[in-house]
């Protein structure tokens, strides 16, 4: 295997480094979308109960049959007296009455309805109980395997736990997937029944800032304490977030505040390479030529603390010489840049150009070097 430092490449590289964040949550997790990067994770993998943040796994499984006919935003779904039963958070449905889907769906995502909940699983499982199951085979297709769902709508419950890092991901899935969908997670408020106007209002502290926030969900059992999966954008990045185990509300969005100014305000993405940027060359046995130029296949840009004062470093790893043919295109190497306290990026970099096998003169002259080599080497010992 063979190290080529980045430095002596045509790169910029400056080490950076960022104030750590310590969050008062017992679980939190922070992902920069744009880039990919987790800029922070505490206990993120530990199943959690999830309380009402888990409803966004059944809020992405109705955009999943919504989109694929299985459900109609107009379509109007029969309340039952299980629904009807929920307490806490509901949209006050009372059995035997019809809702749309599109009500159903901005009861969950507005007034984080328990009873909402239970008629869309209904609508697509037949029980609740086996659309908790079906979720948590989903969750696990989608590689969340350290969820496990006993319920549509995280009423408290042995066994029904997610970690925070399932959370974030489950969080990108929704606003990736469903761009058409998820401007409703920035609805501050929903009037269903106007006998009920109490319940009307998004819990999500940060959507009455001006700080770019525009989802997701919020939580709340005595277990978990209070939570957020929150999203916020600000320019061309967007920040992701989980915390869990916070004490008040009041506590809830002070940290949840903090922690999207800190993700936005000591981070920057830089732009260190376009498609096509050639960085190094590396050896190539049996071509038409010797070696083979390493580029780019996609832009690079990495997101780097925004306070200059040493070293992000880089290096390029390929195992070679590459024997010919090369096609233009083909992976050969991986550039690996590592930042301090940041999990580090390895990026793919392609042949250059092609290179075709050599003629006879080429395969004459290697064989030469070859016999050459092992003459040089003399006698081996067996020894």
């Amino acid at each position: 295997m063979i190290r080529l430092i980045a430095a002596s490449l045509a790169l910029i590289l400056t080490t950076f480094s960022a104030a750590a964040f310590e969050t008062k949550a017992t679980a939190a997790y922070v992902l920069d979308q744009t880039t990919g990067t987790v800029l922070l994770s505490k206990n993120a993998d530990e199943p959690l109960p999830p309380a009402s943040m888990s409803k966004l796994m059944t809020l992405y499984m109705a955009f999943e049959a919504v989109s694929t006919g299985r459900l109609e935003l107009d379509q109007e779904l029969l309340v039952s007296s299980e629904a009807a039963r929920y307490g806490g958070s509901t949209m006050f449905l009372q059995e035997g009455e019809r809702v749309s889907v599109e009500d159903l769906l901005r009861g969950i995502i507005v007034l984080s309805g328990n009873d909402a909940c239970v008629v869309i699983a209904e609508a697509l499982s037949g029980t609740e109980s086996r659309f908790a199951r079906d979720m948590t085979m989903r969750a696990q297709q989608m590689g969340m395997t350290n969820s496990t769902f006993m319920n549509s709508n995280g009423w408290p419950k042995p066994g029904h736990r997610m970690s925070m890092r399932d959370l974030g991901l489950l969080a990108n899935r929704l606003i990736s997937d469903f761009p058409q969908f998820y401007p409703m997670f920035a609805e501050r408020e929903f009037l269903f029944d106007e006998n009920e106007s109490a319940n009307r209002f998004n819990r999500n502290p940060l959507l009455a800032l001006d700080i770019g926030a525009d989802g997701l969900k919020t939580g709340h059992t005595q277990e978990a304490g209070y939570g957020l999966v929150g999203s916020a954008r600000q320019g061309d990045r967007r920040v992701i977030f989980v915390i869990s185990g916070l004490q008040t509300v009041a506590e809830r969005a002070r940290e949840s505040e903090s922690i999207v100014n800190w993700a936005f305000r000591q981070f920057s993405q830089q732009t260190l390479g376009t498609a096509g940027t050639q960085l190094a060359e590396a050896p190539v046995s049996m071509g038409m030529q010797t070696s083979v130029g390493l580029e780019l296949a996609e832009d690079l840009s990495v997101l780097t603390p925004i306070s200059a004062s040493g070293g992000l470093e880089g290096e390029i790893v390929y195992t070679g010489p590459f024997r010919a043919p090369v096609a233009k295109g083909d992976a050969l190497a991986e550039l690996i840049l590592t930042r301090e306290d940041l999990p580090e990026i390895r990026v793919p970099l392609v042949a250059a150009e092609t290179v075709p096998v050599g003629g006879f003169m080429v395969k004459v002259t290697a064989a030469a070097k070859h016999l050459l080599a092992r003459l040089n080497a003399g006698p081996q010992d067996a020894s």
